[in-house]
């Protein structure tokens, strides 16, 4: 018999021998001899589930980050008993496991190593909470890269950090401060060309340690729960990605308005303010969906309450700011001041939905209000109550959005910056501590509000944007980075975080551009708006504290620079929505970093600045005062330079031009880019042409575009309308194919095709098969035409 002394080191606990094994369907269950039992689940042939018990019983099974309608089932599963080991096969996937100590190994199918257990499983009595620290670690291999965990703010490549997931209100924070407000336990690991997943399904704090304490071994720990985590195949680092994606979930799609330009301040009050900044966008013509009300607007920050004395009339200022295009967005946060005449506070009281100290009473805390007692939004019927507190404000004041903020959750005044550890939570069933909870209590908030304005906005689509989130956040809200400050270092960490977002599921992710703290330069604030309209959430928003920050706050030139770039995202908008698209069907993250886009080429490995904007558009920001241009790496393929149509080959690093007034931007050899024309908000104008930016290629590429009612759910009726254009191009001749598919008919009959880059002088043009005469398609100059939108087929033929 091994006594527990013989298995420690430095105070861990190591499973023994394996005794028995059992299988039942898709689950194999290995026990050892000193009562670890591991479950292995097959879930697909490239996604397994490992998860350890170490006293013979597991906790109940139950997590928020997982989606009801995740794909499941495999094509092949196999179990073989060799002398040491356990030989598990599955269609993708061959799963070794030491008989001697339950250490494993996971094999492509062609006998190649793609991930094993350094120490593996082990785990540490928690004498202070009860318990087990639980922990797991990996080797690694020479050259391995990660990515990943959500928020991070520090270098895209993860190797050689040590960063940890408690969800932290991080005023102002800096590059490598960690944690921040989102705890997203997922990461990618590349080796070889060959990638893998990890998401460590573990809510209380978790800690993951790349290569930083040992130089080839990478592990994850928790302070408390089960080791269980998700382990995921690619080979490439796109299928890993879709596969955590399509595990956790997919949002649906947002309203179109929601994916224009919004503008945000703390705070817009009083009224004639808001009437003010709305009136100043219309005036100088600068688009914009979206105006936000920060704590300001409500009685002595009362949530579900207005300020009489700056909004005397809330509906009709809604609906006047509706008639002019803008949609309100308002923020509400999870604190519920402590005062008997107040009726949310009563009733939550009432129905004894506060969260409470481990002794009984009340958990209190200060934020805005003062002092605060706070929802479980654990606990389902507190979820439910929440909802139907939006009924005022979305139902009868026609409020388009809402904002959820200081859901780390924040309180002000303790050095922890949080609720107390041992607060206790629903958990919807199954009661603990908030060492558990805290990283999801962010995320059940955002699901009450999802739930609510879903419920009060029908049959329009709900809008919510959250600070805190945790893996799976993403089925019900946006986000953005937090509190971050006017520098040209976090100009630099809004790229990383946005990016690093979208690989770890939640795309619809943007940073407060120009800076939340302090007050940006008007250059600064200009590179920030270039970068910021191709962030998938696309929201000014500062504290007010140092001066304004609109667009016009800066002067002509920046006025007329931001002006530009808003109005290429509302040009582009029909490509953003098929990105969107793409996004909620596929999990295909809508900004992809170059390691995603070519993991082949070792020279993306370690790039942080340029970006993939959804599938045809490179971007990459200037991040430095004064420049009149950068160095920047472009990946393999040739790509136009999208200001000058010069056409550059990639594989290596250029020097691009680009003054105040432009950004590197690059579209790819063979696209074809959906624009709409220029409108103030979304839905201004009817759109009457739909122009195609078609790019030659000698050869062959795919685009689509998705479009719909750009509202409500008639889309999930089929009420949609899908083009993809195949482009073959030739040395004398371009050919588009159309296919159609859906029932949507669009407000639009003719297409404008703008083409770049073609090496010959049109001397034919055949329209399905039947020549045109030029006069026909009203032939240009400059190398466009408009032709009808349902054409099959169109050859255009040089001389």
């Amino acid at each position: 018999m091994i006594t527990n002394t013989e298995l420690e080191y430095k105070g861990n606990l190591y499973p023994t021998r394996i005794l028995s094994f059992k299988k039942e369907v898709d689950k194999l269950f290995f026990f050892t001899e000193n009562d670890v039992i591991l479950e292995l689940t097959v879930i697909r042939d490239r996604v397994l589930r490992f998860r350890y018990a170490t006293e013979g019983v597991f906790e109940p099974d139950f997590s928020y980050a997982l989606a009801k309608e995740a794909s499941r089932g495999y094509n092949h599963l196999d179990v073989e008993e060799a002398d040491e080991e356990y030989i598990v096969k599955t269609g993708k996937l061959e799963i070794r496991i030491l008989k001697e100590n339950l250490r494993v190994r996971v094999f492509d199918l062609e006998g190649n190593l793609i991930n094993e257990d350094e120490l593996g499983f082990h785990w540490e009595e928690n004498y202070e909470y009860g318990g087990n620290i639980v922990k797991m670690s990996k080797g690694v291999r020479e050259a391995e890269s990660f990515y990943g965990l959500g928020d991070k703010a520090t270098h895209l490549n993860l190797k050689g950090k040590r960063l940890h997931n408690w969800g932290t209100d991080q005023y102002a924070f800096g590059k490598d401060q960690d944690p921040l407000y989102k705890s997203v336990p997922f990461y990618v690991g590349l080796n070889h060309k060959t990638a893998y997943g990890v998401f460590f399904d573990n809510t209380f704090k978790t800690h993951f340690d790349f290569c930083q304490e040992r130089r080839n071994v990478a592990s994850f720990w928790a302070d408390g729960g089960e080791m269980n985590y998700y382990f995921f195949y690619g080979p490439s680092v796109a299928e890993v990605v879709t596969s955590y994606t399509d595990l956790t979930g997919k949002p649906e799609l947002p309203p179109l308005w929601a994916l224009g330009f919004h503008q945000c301040k703390w705070s817009y009050y009083p009224e004639s303010k808001v009437k003010e900044i709305s009136g100043k966008f219309r005036e100088l013509q600068v688009p914009c969906d979206a105006i936000y009300l920060d704590i300001d607007y409500m009685e002595g920050f009362r949530c579900f309450t207005w300020n009489k004395e700056y909004f005397s009339d809330p509906k009709r200022m809604v609906k006047e700011l509706k008639e002019d295009g803008f949609k309100t967005v308002v923020i509400i946060d999870p604190g519920i001041k402590v005062d008997k005449d107040y009726w949310v506070y009563q009733e939550a009281k009432d129905k004894d939905y506060f969260c409470k100290r481990a002794d009984g009473p009340y958990m209190r805390g200060k934020v805005w209000p003062g002092e605060c007692n706070f929802p479980d939004f654990t606990h389902p019927d507190v979820r439910e109550w929440w909802a139907g507190l939006y009924k005022e404000l979305i139902g009868d004041i026609g409020v388009k959005g809402v904002w959820n903020d200081m859901n780390e959750p924040a309180v002000m005044e303790v050095p922890t910056k949080t609720f107390p550890l041992d607060v206790r939570h629903d958990y919807d069933g199954h009661p603990c501590s908030h060492r558990k909870a805290h990283n999801v209590y962010g995320m059940q908030m955002a699901r009450a509000t999802y739930e609510g304005v879903k419920r009060f906005a029908y049959p329009k689509r709900p809008f919510i944007i959250t600070r805190s989130a945790y893996s799976g956040a993403q089925r019900y809200t946006s986000s953005w980075t937090g509190d971050n400050v006017a520098t040209w270092e976090h100009l630099w960490i809004a790229n990383i975080q946005v990016q690093r977002m979208c690989m770890s599921g939640m795309s619809f992710t943007g940073s407060d551009i120009g800076g939340f703290a302090e007050q940006p330069t008007g250059e600064l604030f200009a590179r920030w708006i270039q970068l910021g309209v191709f962030h998938p959430f696309c929201r000014v928003h500062s504290s007010g504290d140092h001066g304004d920050q609109e667009p016009w706050s800066f002067g002509e030139e920046v006025l007329n620079i931001t002006r530009k770039f808003i109005e290429m995202r509302y040009q582009l908008l029909p490509y953003i929505y098929t990105m969107f698209w793409r996004y909620i069907n596929d999990g295909i993250p809508m900004l992809k970093p170059l390691v995603y886009y070519d993991q082949e080429d070792n020279q993306t490995h370690y790039r942080t600045d340029e970006f993939i904007f959804g599938e045809k558009i490179l971007v990459c920001p200037i991040l430095e005062p004064n420049a009149k241009g950068r160095r920047m790496y472009i990946p393999r393929g040739e790509w136009y330079n999208y200001w000058t149509d010069e056409v550059v080959s990639g594989g290596k690093e250029h020097w691009v031009s680009a003054d105040i007034d432009k950004i590197p931007l690059f579209i790819k050899k063979g696209a074809i880019i959906p624009k709409y024309p220029i409108q103030q908000y979304v839905g201004e104008k009817e759109i009457k042409e739909l122009s195609l930016d078609v790019y030659y290629k000698k050869g062959k590429e795919q685009s689509a575009v998705y479009e719909d009612g750009q509202d409500g759910y008639d889309y999930k009726k089929g009420r949609y309308s899908l083009r993809t254009f195949k482009l073959t191009g030739r040395k004398n001749e371009l050919i588009l194919q159309q296919h159609k598919e859906g029932k949507y008919t669009t407000s639009y009959e003719k297409i404008k095709l703008c083409l770049h880059g073609l090496p010959f002088k049109v001397s034919k043009i055949e329209f399905d098969n039947e020549e045109v005469a030029f006069e026909k398609v009203k032939l240009n100059g400059d190398n466009s035409m408009i032709i009808d939108k349902d054409f099959t087929e169109l050859h255009i033929i040089g001389e």
